[in-house]
């Protein structure tokens, strides 16, 4: 029996910035400029705030059990394995899924609405 899981965290997509392979909006830029009100510093330290909340999170749920809600309403369990640096994957093992149970799978980030772990 698996324990249920409370508080879902969710994934936040940051748009492709104006080079075409960076994430977010150059701090020059004046789209950038304007979203901030002129206040780049405090919204760049935020960010990074922000980044290594995130990463702490992803080394917590490392090796716990872990829900994932996909697209179209569908829940899958799995222990919680790693995340690739660019955000594209979460490397997953023991994956439970309506169709069967997987050893290892990878999960395409851009499919995760949300996940879940107990701490």
């Amino acid at each position: 029996a698996t324990m249920p899981v409370p508080v879902p965290v969710g994934v936040l997509r940051l748009p492709r910035g104006p080079d075409g392979c960076s994430r977010g909006f150059s701090p020059t830029s004046p789209r950038f400029q304007a979203l901030l009100g002129g206040d780049a510093v405090a919204a760049q330290g935020a960010r990074a705030a922000l980044r290594q909340r995130y990463l702490r999170g992803l080394a917590a749920a490392r090796g716990r059990p872990t829900r994932f809600c996909l697209r179209a309403g569908v829940q899958v369990d799995a222990v919680f394995g790693a995340a690739d640096v660019e955000a594209v994957a979460f490397q997953v093992d023991a994956l439970r899924t309506p169709l069967g149970v997987q050893a290892a799978a990878l999960l395409r980030c851009a499919d995760v609405l949300a996940y879940s772990f107990l701490l």
